[in-house]
């Protein structure tokens, strides 16, 4: 995103990313503690539990619920950060009601769009391939993204090999050292939808997430 980051802001960001859940990248909600220790929100872990042999999506270990994070939930209550908006300091539990009517946060994510779209058009780069793609397991070639999830799943859904998406690595924030954790979870969350519907490729992969959060808030 094009915007300078003070120190505040760099911490307050630090703040909210311990709040996260893995999954949806929001604030926890109804967070829980599975075995190895890491917290998701209820409705992602139950999601995440729909495979035969569930894994974690962080360290893939087995997959096995313990407990509700109450000390995560306490400190949501607890914890205070800032509007990037207007300014106003809120406890995370009250941020996402309040970005939902904040015209100045609205406002703020508009300009992050606006300024990194200006930036992106004035890259000259080859535009890369986003239509077909080759399997990262066995390389397949000319797979459409829809052909791509349905061919991993079905041949490699048992495969625990740490791979590179490659429909990700088409976008202009891919990565390409980028391994996916869990490859098949993340082509079934992330990729059963055409890109091309809904993604600006002259935005950076944060300010989509912003946009997509703030009209998350707001269309109920």
């Amino acid at each position: 995103m094009a915007m300078t980051v003070g120190k505040e802001e760099s911490e307050t960001s630090e703040t909210l990313s311990s709040f996260l859940c893995p999954v949806c990248l929001e604030v926890f909600d109804n967070p829980i503690r599975v075995k190895c220790g890491h917290v998701f929100c209820s409705i992602c872990l139950h999601q995440c539990l729909k495979p035969n042999k569930p894994v974690c999506g962080v360290c893939r270990s087995p997959l096995i619920p313990s407990k509700r994070a109450v000390d995560v939930e306490r400190l949501i209550e607890t914890t205070e950060t800032k509007c990037r908006g207007c300014e106003m300091k809120l406890y995370l539990s009250k941020m996402r009601a309040h970005v939902a009517s904040c015209l100045k946060y609205q406002n703020y994510i508009m300009e992050g769009v606006q300024a990194a779209t200006k930036e992106q058009r004035s890259d000259t780069r080859n535009v890369p391939n986003r239509f077909t793609f080759t399997c990262p397991y066995c390389s397949e070639k000319n797979l459409d993204q829809e052909a791509l999830v349905e061919h991993c799943c079905k041949y490699h859904s048992m495969d625990a090999r740490q791979v590179v998406c490659p429909v990700c690595v088409s976008m202009p924030w891919g990565d390409p050292s980028y391994a996916s954790a869990n490859f098949i979870q993340h082509l079934q969350r992330r990729h059963k939808f055409s890109y091309d519907t809904f993604v600006d490729y002259e935005a950076d992969e944060e300010v989509m997430i912003q946009e997509a959060l703030a009209r998350s808030l707001t269309d109920h």
